[in-house]
């Protein structure tokens, strides 16, 4: 019965729809709003996010067969960098140990949001338990078990949840143009040096939403037409490298290799066009529900949403991105080469997705050349950084796969170098402390109303 409950509890708080959905309904609640707006706001919500997931789910499927199509064409092995590859592997051994870090660290960013100036509750929920369970094989590897290892890993990836929130707000201010929502995607380093890189070299760089198209050409104008038609150059031209032969045996089941290529172009800008439909009503229902728990339970705190939240802002930042960022991985995976080092196979879908994120960040600060070069960074970051994080993995760091996102890498570099050289209780005294520090600065800060704007500001 217990491991029931158990295995009720990890679901519901790793589906991102269930968990913003319940976070909507308590909101409402606690607002006394009449019963019909407290039924049709959760719904809503519970929709928008589905409506985003099935639009993320169509982008995986149609980048898959490019991925594959791409290690054909160019005869490339190595190591490809994929969440939900990593931690299916891990939760083999620690799935329980990574439940507990998930719930213990998701009521450790309330009470964090709470009682300190990391006014931000991150309601990514997948993304949690990816953390959760990096957490868990870290500090396991370090010596931690039990209750000091749960402990140690519930604040870690409280203070996690809240601290890259906070260093990206900046940046959502200025994209969204508001202070009302925060980000809530585990590559936030990424994201906040592809707008630091586009204050650099963005200087009277416009926008990529103002790029003036010729009047022949003026279809280009609409961002769905602009991404199919960019996908299907891209695919075709990658379809006509890997062979007809190797796409219909092994991709396509027969159906003709430029056929299937045009398809899954049209699906991959299908998926955007389905994701920026559902951010759209997600964040016309969330905002207001979240202003409950805001107001009553964490003053002045802020939901921390899944980065496709940023995509309807910038639509053509959001392609830009995704091949900059992807440039910047087969650039790294070059330089690894000539290195010697492990070779990082540029993943189609983690570049899609932390790329087109990089691109509307450095948008907001360097107009076109802050969206590509910035993007490029954020693709040779999320090459490099995997190469340092799977050392300090145990026997998961021989893996044929590794975390693909930025934040991963460097939580689990710094905690895992930490545990290598002062052991268990290094780890501990580091955690608590930091802790302990956030909470200071939270408690003795004068001016309580005004800590959310001040962060990172």
């Amino acid at each position: 019965m217990g491991e029931r409950i158990l295995k009720l509890v990890m679901d519901i708080l790793s589906q991102p729809a269930v968990l913003v959905a319940l976070i909507a309904l308590i909101g409402l609640l606690i607002q006394k709003k009449p019963t019909s707006d407290v039924i049709k706001g959760t719904v809503k919500t519970f929709l928008g996010f589905l409506v985003i997931s099935a639009g993320a789910d169509i982008i995986v499927a149609s980048l898959d067969p490019f991925g594959k199509m791409f290690q054909q064409a160019f005869h490339v092995k190595g190591v490809v960098p994929n969440n939900e590859a990593i931690v299916a592997m891990a939760l083999k051994e620690y799935g329980s140990i990574t439940a507990f870090i998930m719930f213990f660290g998701m009521l450790a960013n309330i009470l964090i949001a709470r009682f300190t100036r990391l006014k931000y509750i991150f309601l990514t929920g997948h993304h949690t338990l990816y953390m959760a369970c990096m957490l868990a094989v870290i500090l396991a590897v370090s010596g931690l078990k039990g209750v000091p290892l749960v402990v140690v890993g519930s604040l870690a990836l409280g203070l996690i949840m809240a601290v890259f929130p906070a260093i990206c707000q900046p940046f959502m201010r200025k994209i969204t143009g508001n202070d009302s929502i925060g980000f809530g995607h585990f590559s936030s380093l990424g994201y906040v040096l592809s707008g630091l890189v586009g204050k650099v070299v963005g200087k009277n760089s416009k926008s990529t939403e103002k790029i003036n198209f010729p009047k022949g050409l003026g279809f280009l104008r609409d961002s769905s037409v602009t991404i199919a038609l960019t996908m299907i150059i891209l695919y075709v031209i990658i379809a006509l490298f890997a062979g007809p032969s190797y796409i219909e045996k092994e991709l396509s089941g027969g159906t003709h290799y430029l056929v299937f290529s045009l398809i899954q172009a049209v699906k991959f800008a299908a998926g955007v066009f389905v994701i920026l439909s559902g951010v759209r009503l997600v964040l016309a229902e969330i905002v207001p529900a979240f202003k409950g728990i805001s107001t009553r339970l964490v003053p002045n705190s802020k939901p921390a949403l899944d980065c496709p939240i940023v995509f309807p802002y910038a639509p053509n930042a959001v392609l830009i991105g995704f091949f900059c960022s992807f440039l910047g991985g087969i650039v790294g995976m070059v330089i690894l080469g000539f290195t010697g080092a492990i070779i990082i196979l540029p993943g189609v879908v983690p570049h899609f997705f932390t790329g087109a994120t990089a691109g509307v960040f450095g948008n907001s600060t360097g107009g076109i050349r802050g969206a590509t070069i910035g993007a490029f960074a954020n693709g040779l970051l999320i090459t490099f950084l995997p190469v340092f994080l799977m050392p300090v993995l145990g026997d998961l760091g021989f893996a044929s796969t590794t975390f693909s996102d930025a934040d991963f890498a460097a939580s689990g570099i710094v905690l895992g170098n930490i545990a290598h050289s002062l052991g268990s209780t290094g780890v501990t005294v580091t955690v608590v402390g930091l802790v302990l520090v956030a909470l200071g600065f939270g408690f003795f800060k004068k001016d309580k109303a005004d800590q959310s704007t001040q962060i990172g500001a």
